[in-house]
């Protein structure tokens, strides 16, 4: 399985991105230490109302297998590698013989089912809330808005069948998704976007993995740039696909990843990727109760997930 993924990565001018014009982006909100963005919005309250759509107790894992033929964004790799600590010649440990086997892991966070941290995508290395890469960036770890900081994810979870909207089983590459097309897929599966929600997109991407890996990783259906706007302007904590980079590619503009910038600097919106979308749509599961508590690795950027939906 092909691993790489034909995208252009030139850098463009970002002066014009999002929202910038219309506001000061580099300011929270929730004030100047703010590290956690849109999961502000997730309230007790909200929790309670979300685990009430739990009706039949019907659990999907979001989160797909990793191995070392996972297609990923380059040059990000992975593997696992097996051990048998301290059993030289096979003689276990103790009058009992104890075996056991361990794991290492060795590659980048960023391949499979994942979370973008805020201190993954800047402009002009420029962060939420206003963090300067050179003030916060380490390699041993970010010294802000690292994954470690971002509470659990328990809400409620909205899907949108974008597949079905377009009479499709995989919607074509480079389709974007915007008001007109959000507004569209949500009255007609008769739900609501709500503050503090997680929004899921189903493209039917995710199948082309091990049937057309040079297409899965060429392009995409995605989120819009008006799209993103909107959604953020709802109030969502997270939006998320089953494809590898959420937003449309080829991009709508000469900007990239304009969508990422919108939701995760200019807004504080967490972005999931390489969803498992299939079996919610397969059930129609457009309304359920979505729950992550992702891996708190300290100065993280991202973090491999396996968040559920349960209805």
């Amino acid at each position: 399985m092909r691993r790489a993924l034909v995208l252009c990565c030139s850098v463009a001018l970002l002066g014009t991105v999002g929202t910038a014009s219309a506001q000061d982006w580099t300011k929270s909100k929730w004030g100047p230490d703010d590290e956690i963005g849109a999961a502000n919005y997730m309230k007790p309250e909200m929790v309670v109302k979300a685990a009430q759509l739990v009706k039949t107790g019907k659990t999907y894992a979001l989160g797909i297998p990793v191995s070392s033929s996972t297609p990923a964004y380059p040059p990000r790799a992975f593997k696992v590698t097996i051990v048998q600590p301290g059993q030289a010649g096979n003689s276990g440990l103790g009058p009992s013989k104890t075996t056991y086997n361990d794991d290492i892991i060795e590659g980048w966070v960023g391949v499979g089912s994942q979370l973008d941290g805020l201190g993954h995508i800047g402009v002009d290395h420029v962060y939420y809330n206003g963090n300067k890469l050179a003030d916060f960036a380490d390699p041993t770890g970010l010294k802000k808005l690292g994954v470690e900081k971002v509470p659990p994810i328990v809400a409620r979870g909205v899907l949108l069948d974008m597949a079905a909207h377009y009479g499709t089983d995989v919607v074509k590459e480079g389709t974007a998704f915007n008001v007109k097309e959000i507004e569209e897929v949500a009255k007609k599966q008769g739900v609501e976007i709500r503050q503090g929600d997680v929004v899921i997109f189903h493209t039917g991407w995710l199948s082309l993995i091990g049937k057309d890996d040079k297409r899965f990783g060429a392009g995409e259906p995605g989120l819009g740039v008006e799209g993103a706007k909107y959604l953020t302007g709802k109030g969502v904590v997270a939006v998320g696909a089953d494809t590898w980079g959420l937003e449309a590619v080829p991009f709508e503009t000469k900007n990239i990843f304009e969508v990422h910038q919108i939701l995760l600097p200019m807004n504080g919106t967490y972005i999931l990727e390489n969803m498992d979308t299939a079996e919610l749509a397969k059930d129609k599961a457009y309304e359920f109760l979505f729950v992550l508590g992702q891996p708190r690795f300290k100065g993280g950027v991202q973090s491999m997930i396996n968040p559920v939906a349960i209805r």
